[in-house]
């Protein structure tokens, strides 16, 4: 595909994975377009943009704001959708599937009212049964029959059923990519919401030399983790190479480690000496997962590239660097 002046819309794209991917497809010389209501997504992550981004605000639950996000596009990624951390997960029900299906439908609808190329839709791994045995490396054929945990793994189950059927009654080219454990800078850093790595950077940034950090269970919970930049990459391979409405995993399945060697790596970076403790009370999240990549490496001929102590210390100082700014406008904030 040729990227230089092709007009691109990013839902989500003021979110952490949706603003990397724009400034990429900015770098690629595309025209971008970005759909978000601030529901989740945050204006600070694509200040740096705004000068060279469409920002349109709309509601993608609606028929109306869906057309009007993609009116005048060339190829849509849609990756807007309820979501959050583990404690999310846990509560979610009705709020964690209605947005979501809403927005996947009338996205799909505007797609081929406006005559859009290509869609595509991020998926996300917790479509997969969650087992509890041996690492479970989860492959494409796997996801049936339907059982996720969650209502969000079901909102992204009925998402990919409806891009499967806009593939092949609506002529509409859809790539779906099974997203597997994705991290970097810009992810949140709210404690009752973010994810491990952000959480984990926060604990040991805030944690005094000789204190000790809290996991949640006994630490030997295992994953695969894909660093941001790599997953862009593995979305634009995915749409320009794998667009017939079949779904692909996108994850990192060479690299996997336990919630214990990854908090030793966090607290490596930091050189602080800090304990590890461990609540066997807290939710833990599936076992053990990670992507099975055959398919991936084979169909996009390629893999992710940026190995995971390099990425932890990516997230580690922009974390320590968010931080202070927070402590710092506090500060201010107190002095006035």
């Amino acid at each position: 595909m040729d990227w230089k002046e092709a007009r691109v819309l990013v839902t989500g794209g003021a979110g952490f994975i949706g603003s990397h991917l724009s400034e990429r497809l900015l770098e690629l010389g595309c025209e971008v377009v970005v759909a978000d209501d601030f529901s989740r997504g945050s204006p600070d992550k694509i200040e740096h943009l705004l000068d060279d981004i469409e920002l349109r605000t709309v509601d993608l639950t609606t028929h109306k704001g869906c057309v009007e996000a993609t009116e005048g596009v060339d190829h849509v990624f849609h990756l807007a959708a309820t979501v959050g951390g583990i404690h999310y997960i846990k509560r979610e029900n009705v709020g964690g599937l209605t947005p979501s299906v809403l927005m996947n439908q009338n996205m799909l609808e505007a797609a081929r009212i406006n005559d859009v190329d290509r869609f595509l839709f991020a998926s996300s791994a917790c479509i997969y049964r969650q087992q509890h045995d041996d690492l479970n490396r989860f492959s494409e054929d796997q996801a049936i029959p339907a059982d996720p945990h969650s209502t969000y793994g079901w909102a992204k189950v009925l998402g990919e059923v409806a891009c499967q059927a806009y593939h092949d009654d609506c002529d509409l080219e859809t790539s779906m990519v099974r997203i597997f454990n994705c991290y970097g800078t810009r992810e949140s850093l709210d404690p009752d919401s973010s994810h491990v790595i952000p959480s984990l950077c926060r604990k040991v940034i805030e944690e005094p030399d000789g204190g000790s950090i809290e996991l949640f269970g006994d630490g030997t919970q295992e994953r695969g983790f894909i660093y941001v930049t790599d997953l862009v990459e593995g979305m634009i391979r995915a749409i320009e190479a794998k667009s017939d409405g079949e779904p692909i995993n996108l994850g990192n399945g060479d690299e996997v480690v336990s919630m214990n060697e990854l908090a030793e790596t966090i607290i490596d970076i930091s050189g602080k000496d800090i304990s590890i403790e461990h609540d066997l009370s807290k939710p833990t999240g599936t076992d053990k997962y990670a992507a099975d990549d055959t398919k991936m490496k084979d169909a996009l001929d390629w893999e992710p590239t940026v190995r995971l102590e390099i990425g932890v210390k990516e997230v580690y100082d922009w974390a320590t660097d968010e931080l202070d700014a927070e402590k710092a406008a506090s500060k201010a904030g107190e002095a006035q």
